[in-house]
């Protein structure tokens, strides 16, 4: 019986969905205040979130590198943090400068670390 990595996929995709938790939270909190257009936008990048973790899991893709499968999630991820923004009033609201752009650079080290490694990579067998 192959190895099935289970760990891996759940790694997947419970991370990813973990990534995106306060979006929907948020969303729900929005609705209950009556917010129905911000609620409306978290809805949409919830849902845009769990259809991307879905369809670009590496097991579906196998031969391709993981920038390019994670490069959407982190694309809607960003647009998240626009809608967080947009929902708080601003950057001025927020207390944020054009330098706490640097506090989202650690976000981006799994692209820098695992970016080239492909799901296929992991295939090993033992004899």
């Amino acid at each position: 019986m192959a190895n099935e990595r289970k760990g891996e996929k759940s790694g997947w995709t419970l991370g990813w969905s973990g990534g995106f938790i306060w979006v929907l939270l948020l969303a729900v909190v929005r609705l209950a205040q009556g917010d129905l257009l911000h609620a409306l936008a978290g809805g949409i990048l919830v849902i845009m979130a769990v259809i991307a973790i879905r369809t670009l899991a590496p097991w579906r893709h196998p031969a391709q590198p993981y920038r390019t499968l994670m490069s959407p999630l982190y694309l809607i991820l960003f647009l998240s943090l626009a809608w967080l923004v947009w929902l708080s009033g601003g950057t001025a609201q927020l207390g944020l400068s054009p330098w706490s752009l640097f506090l989202v650079l650690p976000l981006l080290l799994p692209l820098y670390l695992n970016g080239k490694r492909r799901w296929v990579d992991g295939n090993h067998t033992d004899t």
